[in-house]
């Protein structure tokens, strides 16, 4: 009979792969759902290894604390060239900067709370819909989301990209 602690050992490594393996399905729709741009893939490879984009995707940083962020990554074992880190730190500030619009028919829950200040259910009711009927054009479009409300839309129209 094997000992319990190898037992337990042996279930957690098989949890561990069934996680990881389950994860790179998720890291690649998650990547396919960042805005193109130069230096999209370094992110892919560099961030979605340890997170997913919503970790990222609400945030509206600048170019240093951006920098800041990213050599937090490489401090906790993020693997990457200095070429790779820098090509990071230029997408995310391109695209997720103080002045970065919202790219609503990619955007997940988190980025339309809290970038738009719509409310848990508003941001699952413009996922729902875009999922249901396709991509948004412009931001009238949005209006036809029920449950949604018109005023923060109109008022988010600004920050948000198609």
């Amino acid at each position: 009979m094997k000992a319990p602690w190898i037992l337990a050992a042996a279930g957690a490594l098989a949890w561990a792969a069934g996680a990881l393996s389950g994860a790179a399905g998720t890291s690649d729709e998650e990547a396919r759902r960042l805005p193109a741009g130069q230096g999209k893939d370094a992110v892919a490879k560099v961030c979605l290894t340890c997170h997913g984009t919503a970790h990222y995707r609400r945030l509206r940083l600048s170019h240093d604390d951006w920098s800041d962020r990213v050599a937090n990554m490489v401090d906790q074992g993020a693997q990457a060239t200095p070429e790779e880190l820098d090509a990071v730190v230029d997408y995310l500030t391109q695209n997720f900067g103080p002045q970065s619009k919202v790219w609503v028919n990619t955007a997940p829950l988190v980025e339309l709370k809290s970038v738009l200040g719509l409310s848990v259910e508003e941001a699952r009711a413009v996922i729902a819909y875009r999922e249901k009927k396709g991509d948004f054009q412009e931001w009238r479009d949005l209006l036809k989301v029920p449950e949604v409300d018109g005023k923060k839309i109109e008022e988010g129209k600004e920050r948000m990209a198609f």
